[in-house]
């Protein structure tokens, strides 16, 4: 399907103020990149820079007063994200140097808390993809997705406790529990077609089966387009902006997402 994807942001600073921006997604495997939009007001220089997680970044310094951001983005992406049930594990020793930082606890993510709750929910599947489903199917039954209610980020094992959360929690608390098995997991933040309330949107994949596969415990299944705009470990990763020095004021934020036919060449 083609999707037409827009954020727009207004602050206001008080001071000049660094930002980090991160909402220009890439081509990959279930996504391609046709057309793209990004408009700073006013007009400032900007850096962009990729991280290490191969995330599009953008560098500037926000003017004194209003500011705002709009990106608008064209994308041609998968009808349903990919499934695999019976996806194999891969043992430690044979995965990609790559994967490797994604079995490590984080901020967020603190795995190493959940060893032996993992272990219990995994039990009885099979290595690999089925206890990724199994851990998406424990969060859905015992966490209830609350959308709209999550100003502050709180780690795995708060989510676990509280028992409720935002996308961003649920899929902290599925990374936590995939890393504690070994399975290398990370977040993903970007766009979903239907969303409601329609948002920016947070889910988690997992590498099994010599790949990496998405899932999401907030959705009931992977029907809908997906938009990745960022990778990392945890939220702290994948913030779509980050401020430096005096606190700036975010006036508004608003996030569309609809199907569209093939655009005009």
């Amino acid at each position: 399907m083609w999707l037409k994807a827009s954020c727009m942001l207004e602050f206001h600073t008080s001071v000049p103020t660094p930002f980090i921006l991160m909402l220009r997604p890439r081509s990959g495997e279930q996504q391609w990149i046709s057309r793209e939009d990004y408009v700073l007001s006013p007009s400032v220089p900007a850096v962009e820079f990729t991280d290490s997680f191969g995330n599009l970044c953008q560098r500037l310094v926000a003017p004194i007063g209003d500011f705002s951001l709009r990106t608008l983005v064209y994308v041609e992406t998968a009808d349903y994200s990919d499934i695999d049930p019976g996806a194999p594990f891969i043992e430690v020793p044979h995965l990609p140097g790559d994967t490797l930082p994604f079995l490590l606890p984080s901020r967020y993510c603190d795995s190493d808390r959940f060893t032996d709750m993992a272990a219990m929910i995994a039990k009885g599947y099979a290595p690999g993809y089925d206890q990724c489903a199994a851990i998406v199917d424990y969060i859905r039954r015992t966490i209830e997705y609350t959308p709209g209610h999550g100003q502050e980020t709180i780690s795995a094992s708060e989510v676990n406790q509280q028992g409720y959360g935002v996308c961003r929690d649920m899929a902290h608390l599925g990374i936590a529990c995939c890393r504690a098995l070994c399975i290398p997991a990370r977040m993903v933040v970007g766009y979903l077609e239907g969303l409601y309330p329609m948002d920016l949107h947070a889910w988690f994949e997992a590498y099994v089966g010599n790949r990496w596969y998405t899932f999401d415990p907030t959705q009931t299944d992977l029907k809908g387009g997906r938009v990745a705009i960022a990778f990392g470990r945890d939220a702290t990763d994948v913030a779509i902006y980050t401020q430096f020095g005096a606190p700036v004021e975010l006036l508004s934020m608003d996030v569309q997402v609809e199907q569209v036919s093939k655009p005009n060449d």
